[in-house]
């Protein structure tokens, strides 16, 4: 009996396998297509190492004439910590590429008006976490790095790592770009009808003490950290309130019977 319900099945499960078979395949190229393509542009990356770590401790030099150079205290640290720049450059430099073998795939099963608002979504969420992620490096971090750097004096000697400082630095760019996304999410909650600009003006206050808590988070404590990221999430917040009463609308009222 069993073997003749196996013997029932298996031709279901072939026919089932012959079908995703294809798709399989596909999927198996646009990942190795991306996997190659990390792998390139990291390889490149490494060559430019030492050049992109002087471009990134460049604020850390400026911040105090006391930090001439960083250490590293374990052999292979120096080595790992230009691996983990470079893959880190690697993955930043082939996301369009990560997103175009995605769409590829995902396109022929996709409606007209479902491709466009894909399009719409990778186009604004890879803008705001660039612009996150810019703005972390260029308008925070030296501030932030300056009011660090203030505790150094003649007797106090900063030896900042190598590994710790670029680590540091990744954190604190991934969090920007990642919370730059707050009005991109409101607006599609809004544009879903999952909830309206009034529901996030009443909850203005839990929401702020959420930002407050999230930042205290992702910053590992530190308060100085904690107000330089909730303070633009403040102002995030608020646009993005803005940005769903523009674009949801009102509703059109139903025809009466």
């Amino acid at each position: 009996m069993a073997i003749n319900n196996l013997q029932s099945t298996l031709p279901v499960i072939e026919r089932s396998l012959a079908v995703f078979r294809p798709h399989h395949l596909e999927l198996r190229r646009r990942v190795l297509k991306i996997f190659l393509s990390i792998a390139a542009c990291t390889t490149i990356a490494y060559l430019f190492s030492e050049r992109l770590a002087a471009f990134i401790i460049a604020p850390l030099k400026n911040a105090s004439p006391l930090v001439h150079k960083l250490v590293y205290t374990n052999l292979p640290e120096a080595f790992l910590s230009y691996i983990k720049l470079a893959f880190m450059v690697g993955l930043a430099a082939s996301f369009p590429v990560i997103l175009y073998q995605s769409w590829v795939f995902i396109s022929p099963g996709l409606r007209k008006n479902e491709k466009k608002l894909a399009v719409t979504v990778v186009f604004w969420a890879t803008l705001l976490f660039a612009g996150g992620a810019c703005f972390a490096f260029f308008g925070v971090l030296p501030r932030m790095l300056i009011y660090f750097m203030s505790y150094a004096t003649p007797n106090l000697e900063p030896l900042p790592k190598l590994g710790l400082y670029l680590t540091f630095i990744i954190r604190t760019m991934m969090t920007f770009g990642l919370s730059f996304e707050i009005p991109f999410l409101m607006v599609m909650a809004g544009k879903a009808n999952f909830v309206q600009a009034v529901y996030f003006r009443k909850k203005r206050t839990y929401f702020y003490a959420v930002i407050v808590f999230l930042a205290f988070m992702l910053t590992a404590g530190d308060f100085m950290a904690t107000a330089l990221l909730a303070i633009p999430l403040f102002a995030l917040y608020e646009a993005g309130i803005f940005l769903t009463a523009l674009f949801s609308g009102k509703k059109k009222p139903a025809p009466q019977k």
